[in-house]
Formats: C-alpha cells, sequence, structure tokens
C-alpha cells in the first residue's frame, strides 16, 4: 500500500534557528501520527512542510490524496453570522458539514466574534470536514474543548481512518488514536 504521506530527508529551521531533521517517514493510509514535543520544536511547521505551506531547509515531500489543514486560524469572517461564514467557504468545497453534530447548528446566526474559542474550533472543524479531503493535519485540535468536544474530535479522527484516511496529529495533549505512531521531535532536534 502506498504511503498517504513520504518524507525524506526532512530538515527544519526557523530563521537562522535549525529546529530538527534529518527526518524520514511515512504515514500510511488509515493510519495516525501523532507529533509530540515541547513548544517551539517545530510541530506546527512539520505540518506546514506536511501541508505544502511551508518549504523545508532540506529534503522532500511526497503526498497521496487530498489533504486539509486544521490550525488556529479558523479564517472565518468575524462580521459575518456563522451561517454565512460558513456558507462562504461550503460554495467552494461543497462536501457536507455536519454542523449539528458540531454543536453548531444553533449558532448559525451568531456572529464569528461571538464565538467562545471551543465554538471556534468546532467551526474550524466544519471548515476541516466540508474541504472533502482524504487525509488529515491537525495542530492542536482538542485545545479549548471540553470533553464532549475532545471525544467528538477523537470520534471524528477514528471515522476518518476507518475511511482510509491518514491523520497527522500535533498535540500537548493527550489524544486517543487508532493505529498511531508516535513522533516525538526532540529525537531530531538539532
Amino acid at each position: 500500500m502506498q504511503a498517504a504521506l513520504t518524507a525524506t530527508g526532512l530538515v527544519c529551521r526557523r530563521g537562522d534557528r535549525l529546529l530538527w531533521g534529518p527526518l524520514d517517514l511515512a504515514v500510511r493510509p488509515g493510519q495516525a501520527l501523532h507529533l509530540t514535543g515541547p513548544n517551539g520544536i517545530g510541530k506546527t511547521s512539520m505540518l506546514r512542510i506536511a501541508a505544502g505551506l511551508l518549504r523545508p531547509m532540506a529534503g522532500q515531500v511526497e503526498r497521496d490524496g487530498s489533504f486539509a489543514l486544521l490550525d488556529g486560524a479558523v479564517a472565518l469572517d468575524e462580521q459575518q453570522a456563522l451561517g454565512t461564514a460558513l456558507a462562504f467557504w461550503q460554495r467552494l468545497d461543497p462536501a457536507a458539514m455536519p454542523l449539528e453534530r458540531l454543536g453548531l447548528d444553533q449558532l448559525l446566526d451568531v456572529p464569528v466574534r461571538y464565538l467562545s474559542t471551543g465554538q471556534r474550533k468546532r467551526a474550524g472543524l466544519a471548515r476541516l470536514i466540508g474541504q472533502g479531503a482524504r487525509h488529515w493535519l491537525l495542530d492542536e485540535p482538542l485545545n479549548a474543548l471540553d470533553d464532549a468536544g475532545v471525544a467528538l474530535v477523537e470520534a471524528l479522527i477514528a471515522e476518518r481512518q476507518a475511511a482510509g484516511g491518514a491523520v497527522i496529529v500535533a498535540s500537548h495533549q493527550p489524544i486517543r488514536l487508532c493505529d498511531a505512531a508516535v513522533l516525538d521531535l526532540r529525537t531530531h532536534a538539532a
């Protein structure tokens, strides 16, 4: 089975500081990879490299299939009602967003600027799912979520994996992942 994401010889630098590398990895469809390490080690940079949004200092990444990234930037118009803001993205990425399941169906008339941090995280999850990408890259997906929200994220990840999607998660918090490998970036720190 071909890997969803293969990285060879990756080296990551922030400014003049070498963060980690060289690094080789392969994540196959249906597998999860949990990126760990202290703040500033380059977990978010690793996800951005995997998404193709950041160039590594050295090495290469090969992707098989579509990838979607959930990070701290939800990219919703703060002045719009949540329903209007999500509808904008739905016109671009027409996959269904499970608004009721995410607890957003009662918030569609609320301006985005009034949403709590946890509600914004759920809106980000709606956007992620709405992209219809096969594989997910998740940066701190449990931040600001209550116990029910954490359980929901873990269930969504398990469902994505069961459907053949690879999931790479950067998280400081414990998270239940099926068939997960753990990559502590400290073991590759410069």
